[in-house]
């Protein structure tokens, strides 16, 4: 727990300034204590925890140099005090428990109200973690259903094999060959991976096993 009246050391990591200076001016008007520093993309995120005393950083979730679902357990092992809220436009009910597997603190959405992300700051300052309604519903329903962490566990082993080599860049001919089963064969298996997935294309899928794996 961080005390309300000390100065908090903040990271603000989006490759949009904008938002980054929104947040700066919501902790303004919260009346904190606090120093900031910026990050555009990863690598200047990995840079900044290792030469900063970070106590909480607020994270987009996708950058142009790659997600940052992959950086987390990096973050972690530099600074293990260091509490991660993932600040994001991308879809909460699909990706908050992912990242919060993954060693995230909290789970925000950028179209939540201004009053939403000051209560989601103050629950990062006195709790260390931040966990939406929805969020919650959902991991209550994960105790029920482990696909909702992971889709990927959906797919039986042979569909994940498929999965795997599709996402390699293989073609039902190469895949077919590989397994000597028919090419009709792994074409049924590629519609079923899809439906149980919820996708429509391998570039979807690549995504997804990038994500998961």
């Amino acid at each position: 727990m961080i005390e309300l009246n000390q100065k908090i050391t903040f990271l603000l990591a989006d490759d949009h300034s904008l938002i980054r200076q929104g947040i700066v001016f919501l902790l303004e008007e919260m009346d904190l204590e606090f120093a900031v520093f910026h990050a555009s993309n990863l690598q200047q995120i990995l840079e900044s925890v290792k030469i900063n005393p970070i106590e909480i950083a607020i994270i987009d979730a996708h950058f142009p140099d790659g997600n940052s679902l992959n950086i987390i357990s990096e973050i972690k092992k530099i600074n293990p005090d260091l509490k991660i809220l993932i600040f994001s436009g991308i879809d909460e009910n699909m990706h908050s428990l992912k990242f919060l597997n993954a060693g995230a603190n909290g789970f925000l959405s950028k179209l939540s109200e201004e009053e939403d992300v000051k209560n989601a700051i103050f629950e990062m300052i006195n709790k260390g973690e931040y966990i939406s309604p929805a969020t919650q519903a959902l991991l209550v329903n994960s105790f029920r259903n482990r696909n909702l962490i992971n889709p990927l566990f959906s797919l039986t082993e042979r569909e994940r094999e498929i999965a795997e080599m599709y996402a390699e860049g293989l073609g039902n001919l190469e895949i077919a060959n590989k397994l000597d089963i028919k090419q009709n064969t792994v074409s049924t298996l590629k519609k079923r991976i899809f439906d149980k997935l919820k996708i429509e294309n391998i570039v979807e899928l690549v995504e997804l096993m990038k994500d998961h794996s």
